[in-house]
């Protein structure tokens, strides 16, 4: 059972949700706005919220944006905008994933199961303790911290259990059906997910696809982790 935060303003909608999440055993809060939404977080724990961009106060973005500053409780946007753009933005806000309308009720749970195992795996005691080194690279995942040249990196939690699954794995093309698995605990789901977070984390490396430098990918294979050849070409890191 979870504690979930539903953040939708059409009653319909909302009722569909809160009625179908708790015949499925969770307990549920439901908001219509995002100003109610921080009043909610800020007063009670939650494990999960799914937030609706369509809001009559504020875009949902900037609702997330707010959201990230007070917990980092996994969020679950839902969203009838599906493209790519829209997408990379939102998961760059802090969304830890999102769903596309309409969806139905299994799917949405089977998210939610997804988003909570790691986020659970990730505050466990089981955590691994071993600071991972791959070049310049240092991932710690007791501490849940990445350096890249003494510098920290500033990662979302989805950004960082992805660096840190390839770091442990230094050199292995690691397949993208894989990292669905270990990384967003799914069986099945959309490659476009797994693109959009390596896109924005071979940014915070000072990396691109067209010049990688950690980040390998091959095409139709896998994705791979592994110290640079040699030094950057002049001029530094692609910004």
């Amino acid at each position: 059972m979870a504690s979930v935060l539903v953040v939708e303003d059409d009653p319909f909608v909302r009722s569909a949700l809160i009625r179908q999440l708790t015949d499925a055993s969770h307990a549920v809060r439901s908001v219509g706005t995002a100003l109610e939404a921080l009043r909610e977080v800020a007063h009670f724990r939650f494990d999960v919220v799914v937030l609706d961009l369509g809001l009559p106060d504020l875009d949902g973005s900037e609702a997330l944006k707010m959201l990230r500053g007070i917990t980092d409780v996994p969020v679950i946007v839902a969203t009838a905008r599906d493209d790519e753009t829209e997408i990379v933005r939102l998961l760059n806000a802090g969304a830890d994933d999102y769903l596309t309308k309409p969806f139905s009720v299994e799917h949405l749970s089977a998210r939610m199961a997804a988003v909570l195992r790691r986020a659970r795996a990730g505050g466990g005691e089981g955590a691994p303790s071993s600071v991972l080194r791959v070049g310049g690279l240092t991932v710690d995942p007791l501490r849940r911290q990445a350096e890249l040249d003494g510098v920290r990196l500033d990662l979302t939690r989805r950004e960082f259990d992805l660096l840190a699954f390839l770091a442990g794995r230094p050199g292995v093309v690691v397949p993208r059906r894989e990292l669905l698995a270990e990384v967003w605990q799914q069986s099945y789901g959309d490659d476009q997910t797994i693109d959009v977070h390596l896109s924005w984390l071979r940014r915070k490396l000072g990396e691109t696809a067209a010049r990688p430098r950690y980040l390998h990918t091959l095409r139709g294979v896998g994705v791979k982790l592994e110290p640079p050849a040699g030094p950057l070409p002049e001029g530094g890191p692609p910004r």
